[in-house]
C-alpha cells in the first residue's frame, strides 16, 4: 500500500531558495565549462598518443622466449596468462590456485521508492506530494529501514549476517617468459564459478549464529528438520546355511542388492548428520544464509564466489626486463592494455580510438547539460518571482528555458572551438562560425521577428466597404 506525504512551501521561502540557487548555478556553469575544455584536450592528446603507438609497436612473435632485442620496445603479443600462486579466503576456509578470487555479497531487503508531484498554487505557494512505495529486492548493502517514511515499514529490515565484498589478486602472473605488472593483472576477466569446499564444522558454526539471528527477529519457529525422518532400511540377513544352497549367480544377485542397500543407508546417514544445517545452504558457488533459498525472506544473504583462471590474453606495453611498463608518448600520455583472446595491434588501436571517441561525446553531453543547468539555476529566480500567478510563470519559465538552452549550447560550442584551436584550427574555426550563426539568429532574427509582429498589430483594420 502506498504512503503519501504532502508538504507546502511558501512563496517567500521559494524566492529565497531561488536566490540561493544562483550560487550553485554559477558553480555548475563553471564546472561544465571546465569539463568541456579538459575533455577536448584529453581526447586530442589520447588520439595523438594512439597514432604514435600504432606506428611504433612491433609484434612479439614468441612471448615464451625472452628476446633482448625487444627491450624498451612497445610490443603486441599473445600468450597464456598463468600463475602458480595459491589464494585463499580465510573467512570461509576456501582457496584455489588462481589469478584472482572474488567474493560478492547480496542482501534481501525492503527498498523504499519515492515519486514526487509538485503543483503551483495561486499566490506563489507550492504543494509537493510524495508517494512512497516498498518492495523486496536483492541489494548490495543493508538498508536502514528505520529511516523509511511509512511507519508500517520502519524497522522491518534485518540481516542474518554481514559479509564484506573482497577481491584479491596473485602477485606472480606469467605471460610466457615474462611477468605481468599489477595493472595488467587486474585487466584479466576470465571469471569462473568457484567450487565451495567449506569445512563441516565451519558450516555448523555459521548455521548456529544464523539461526540465532533469525529467531531474534522472527521468533522461534518450528524447525524444518524436526519432522520425523525415515530410518535407514536394513536388509534381512541370510543365514550361511541357506546361502550354501544357492547357485553362484543367485549369490551374485544377493551381493549386488546388499551393496545397493548399504549405499542407500550411507546416504541417509549423511543426510541425518547434516540435518541441523537448515539455515546454511551451499549450491555451486553460492553460500546462502537463510531457510529456503528458493523463497527468500527479508534478512537472507547470499555470497557468490568466483575466481579468475588462466586464459589467453594479448598485451600491448613496453618491455621492461622480464616485465612490462606503460608506453609514454611524446605528449606525455601513457598507454598499456591487456585484452582477452588473440588480437592484432591494429585491432587494439582501433578499439581504443573508438572508446576514446565514445568518451569524448559522453563528456561533451555532460558538459553541455551542466552549462545549461547552471544558466537555468542562475536565472531561475525570475520564474520563481512570477509564481504568484502560475500561468504567467509557466510562460516565462518556458521562455527562460529556451534562452538558457540556446545560450548554453552556443557557449559550449565556443569553449569546444577555442579548445580545438590549439590542436586543429580548421575544425575550431568551423565551430566558432556555427556558434556565431546561432547567436546571430537568436539575437537579430528574433528581434526582427518581434518587430514584424508588433507592426502587424499596430496597423488599423480596413473599414468595411459600403453596399
Amino acid at each position: 500500500m502506498a504512503f503519501t506525504e504532502t508538504t507546502t512551501t511558501g512563496y517567500g521561502t521559494r524566492v529565497g531558495n531561488s536566490f540561493k540557487a544562483i550560487g550553485s548555478g554559477i558553480l555548475m556553469f563553471v564546472i561544465g565549462t571546465a569539463l568541456l575544455w579538459w575533455n577536448e584536450g584529453r581526447a586530442v592528446k589520447t588520439e595523438k598518443m594512439l597514432d604514435e603507438a600504432g606506428s611504433k609497436y612491433v609484434e612479439m612473435e614468441n612471448p615464451n622466449k625472452k628476446d633482448a632485442s625487444l627491450e624498451g620496445e612497445l610490443i603486441c603479443g599473445t600468450a597464456m596468462a598463468t600463475t602458480e600462486d595459491s589464494l585463499s579466503d580465510a573467512q570461509f576456509g576456501i582457496g584455489a590456485k588462481a589469478i584472482a578470487l572474488r567474493r560478492s555479497v547480496e542482501y534481501y531487503q525492503w527498498v523504499e521508492h519515492a515519486q514526487e508531484k509538485t503543483e503551483d498554487k495561486l499566490g506563489g505557494k507550492q504543494v509537493t506530494t510524495t508517494t512512497y512505495t516498498y518492495s523486496k529486492q536483492w541489494v548490495s548493502s543493508p538498508i536502514q529501514s528505520s529511516e523509511f517514511h511509512d511507519p508500517a515499514y520502519q524497522n522491518k529490515n534485518m540481516v542474518l549476517t554481514t559479509v564484506d565484498d573482497t577481491e584479491q589478486y596473485a602477485e606472480n602472473v606469467s605471460f610466457g617468459a615474462y611477468q605481468l605488472n599489477e595493472s595488467l593483472i587486474h585487466s584479466i576477466s576470465s571469471r569462473e564459478a568457484m567450487d565451495l569446499a567449506i569445512a563441516e564444522d565451519l558450516l555448523k558454526q555459521f548455521d548456529k549464529s544464523t539461526q540465532a539471528a533469525y529467531e531474534r527477529f522472527y521468533g522461534v519457529q518450528k524447525s524444518i528438520q524436526q519432522q520425523p525422518t525415515q530410518q535407514p532400511a536394513q536388509a534381512p540377513a541370510i543365514p550361511d546355511s541357506i546361502r550354501a544352497l544357492l547357485s553362484d549367480s543367485a549369490k551374485a544377485v544377493l551381493d549386488s542388492l546388499q551393496a545397493v542397500n548399504d549405499s542407500i543407508n550411507r546416504q541417509m546417514e549423511n543426510a541425518e548428520n547434516k540435518k541441523d544445517l537448515e539455515y546454511i545452504h551451499v549450491a555451486n558457488n553460492i553460500l546462502y544464509f537463510g531457510r529456503v533459498p528458493g523463497s527468500p525472506e527479508v534478512g537472507d544473504v547470499r555470497v557468490t564466489f568466483e575466481k579468475i583462471v588462466p586464459a589467453k590474453v594479448t598485451v600491448m606495453a613496453v618491455v621492461d626486463g622480464d616485465t612490462f611498463k606503460p608506453f609514454k608518448a611524446k605528449n606525455g600520455k601513457r598507454f598499456q592494455t591487456l585484452v582477452m583472446g588473440q588480437k592484432s595491434g591494429d585491432e587494439i588501436i582501433e578499439a581504443e580510438k573508438e572508446a576514446n571517441n565514445m568518451l569524448l561525446w559522453f563528456f561533451r553531453i555532460v558538459g553541455i547539460v551542466l552549462v545549461i543547468g547552471g544558466l537555468k539555476g542562475i536565472f531561475g529566480f525570475i520564474e520563481t518571482i512570477l509564481k504568484v500567478v502560475p500561468f504567467i510563470a509557466g510562460i516565462f519559465g518556458w521562455g527562460i528555458g529556451v534562452i538558457c538552452t540556446v545560450i548554453g549550447i552556443a557557449w559550449s560550442l565556443i569553449v569546444i572551438a577555442i579548445a580545438w584551436l590549439f590542436y586543429r584550427p580548421l575544425l575550431g574555426i568551423s565551430l566558432l562560425a556555427l556558434a556565431g550563426f546561432l547567436i546571430w539568429v537568436f539575437a537579430f532574427k528574433g528581434k526582427d521577428k518581434l518587430k514584424e509582429l508588433a507592426s502587424k498589430t499596430k496597423q488599423p483594420q480596413a473599414a468595411p466597404a459600403e453596399v
